[in-house]
């Protein structure tokens, strides 16, 4: 792999004195529209540590290590006769650049933890509440306009009317905007880049949850594989731990290199029976092999969904995912998206719920507007990347995604290469993070990850050490050099720590390549350094 160029360059800005800054109540409220509040205003010292407030309780996470700043937050009325709030950090070192920061599953609030990681490169962050304040309680769905808030108004909204702020306290307007989301975060960058192209320069969307109609019933249907807890093919959580190893140890070395990671699921033949329980079992082997129902079970598990007349509804989990398996299902799309009542159980389910939700698409959340040309049109470009061993969105959507993408996008002469990056990362869950069985690196610098690793938030900074301060060991910065130095990004380094929470030392790097490219060792030379992996096409 060719040697990564520091980019410490992009992070500079020019320091801008209090007196140009007016951070003050009474400025912002001569800036917002004369139908929007401002909800605080605060200055944030070099270094200094910023609290959420009470009310934010999706997102209580406070931002640390911030650089001198100016924090606001904005409420806003729809034409919907609903409301939405965004929050702001606006550094008094800026480069013109604004970096957005998504949200994750239902969770309402100002995501003001990953507005702390967004303001160091140079940038005003911002974040929405997507419209309501909410970590479990998802009752606020019971109308349909805050779904539509959710789905999509809030974001596109707060981006709009965050640029006027920024011009206005700068006194010029932003250069640049980027989005970085993961997850429900995700999906709000892909929504945005296909219903509002103009709104982003960029964006670094993970593992998104784009198929809303699909994937909300799909995590209940798969849930539902293994209930009653009391049947005879219900697996419990040590017994899936068991599976986990067992396709651990079939598929790492089918990839050509045994180093306790199955780098592609996708390659591997599996071999499900080799775990059946042999006649003479007891029920102390209940953890250690398998019955011939709870195979049953497991089979669904490794299958796509699909319905009457071969009708594909979702893509199967991962070989590799198995240790995220078996959650207890969340009926909330159910009872409140689709109006259906607060006493749905797991024996209410019916496959004409899909016809249902596709029907409602509840606020027109899903992002399947697969023409993605005006967005390619106007120069912007998009990183997208989803973990291998994800047990909460099966990797699969994103492959989909990609591939419907490319159709759409083939036929006008439009080479996907030119503006699309798409990684697929072995061995990284949901957004971040790897099976405890496996260990791979993971990180990359991506959305959530800053808040995942550090124990007091220090991960918002490591794009600015030695070694991970270019575009190829941070994915927002491969965006930022992309769109605004034109250097591609042929592959990203993903790495893992030995302590995650004290960031003590690297022990783990892996190159990450783009699809349809593999990373394959050389032949020669540590495991564990990217210098000794290429980006190969395979097929």
């Amino acid at each position: 792999m060719k040697k990564p160029t520091a980019v410490t360059a992009l992070l500079a800005g020019a320091r801008l004195t209090n007196a140009t800054l007016n951070c003050s109540t009474e400025a912002f409220q001569k800036i917002v529209p004369a139908n929007a509040s401002v909800v605080l205003v605060k200055r944030v010292a070099d270094n200094g540590t910023f609290t959420p407030p009470a009310a934010d309780t999706g997102f209580p996470d406070p931002a640390y290590q911030l650089p001198a700043l100016c924090a606001v937050q904005i409420e806003m009325p729809t034409d919907a006769n609903t409301t939405f709030n965004f929050g702001l950090f606006l550094p008094d070192t800026w480069k013109g650049r604004m970096v957005v920061s998504g949200n994750s599953a239902f969770s309402g609030g100002v995501n003001y933890a990953e507005m702390g990681a967004g303001v160091t490169y140079g940038a005003v962050a911002m974040s929405t509440d997507t419209g309501h304040d909410s970590a479990f309680d998802n009752s606020w769905a019971e109308n349909p306009e805050s779904i539509v808030d959710w789905g999509w108004r809030a974001m596109h909204l707060s981006v709009v009317e965050a640029k006027k702020v920024i011009a206005a306290y700068y006194g010029k307007p932003l250069d640049y905007s980027y989005y970085n989301g993961c997850s429900t975060g995700g999906r709000q960058g892909l929504k945005e880049i296909e219903a509002f192209p103009d709104d982003f320069d960029g964006a670094v969307v993970g593992a998104p949850a784009w198929w809303t109609t699909h994937l909300q019933l799909f995590n209940i249907y798969a849930a539902e594989y293994n209930l009653p807890e009391n049947s005879t093919h219900h697996i419990s959580s040590d017994l899936f731990e068991f599976i986990a190893n067992e396709t651990l140890k079939q598929c790492d070395p089918q990839d050509g290199v045994k180093d306790n990671i199955i780098s592609d699921p996708r390659r591997c033949n599996l071999n499900l029976e080799s775990m059946l329980c042999p006649a003479n079992a007891t029920t102390s082997d209940s953890n250690t092999c398998l019955t011939d129902a709870q195979l049953d079970t497991l089979y669904h598990y490794y299958n796509d969904w699909v319905e009457a007349n071969q009708t594909f509804i979702f893509p199967h989990y991962e070989i590799g995912s198995e240790t995220g398996w078996g959650q207890t299902p969340d009926f909330s799309y159910i009872e409140y998206f689709l109006q259906q009542g607060t006493n749905f159980t797991w024996a209410d389910w019916n496959p004409s719920l899909v016809k249902l939700s596709d029907a409602m698409n509840p606020g027109n959340a899903t992002a399947d507007n697969f023409d993605l040309s005006p967005f390619y049109n106007r120069g912007s470009k998009l990183i997208h990347y989803h973990g291998l061993a994800d047990p909460s969105i099966p990797t699969g959507s994103s492959v989909y995604f990609y591939k419907q993408v490319q159709r759409t996008l083939q036929s006008k002469g439009i080479d996907l290469d030119d503006f699309y990056k798409f990684y697929l990362i072995p061995g990284m869950e949901h957004c971040g993070s790897t099976p405890s069985n496996m260990e791979a690196p993971w990180y990359i610098g991506g959305s959530s990850q800053a808040s995942t690793i550090g124990s007091d938030g220090s991960g918002n900074h490591l794009h600015e050490r030695k070694g991970f301060n270019d575009g190829n060991h941070d994915a927002l910065l491969a965006m930022i050099g992309w769109v605004e130095n034109g250097t591609v990004p042929d592959y990203l380094v993903a790495t893992k720590f030995h302590d995650e929470d004290e960031l003590d030392y690297v022990v783990k790097q892996r190159p990450v390549c783009p699809w349809p490219k593999q990373a394959m060792y050389i032949g020669n030379g540590s495991l564990w350094e990217a210098d000794s992996w290429e980006c190969e096409r395979l097929y």
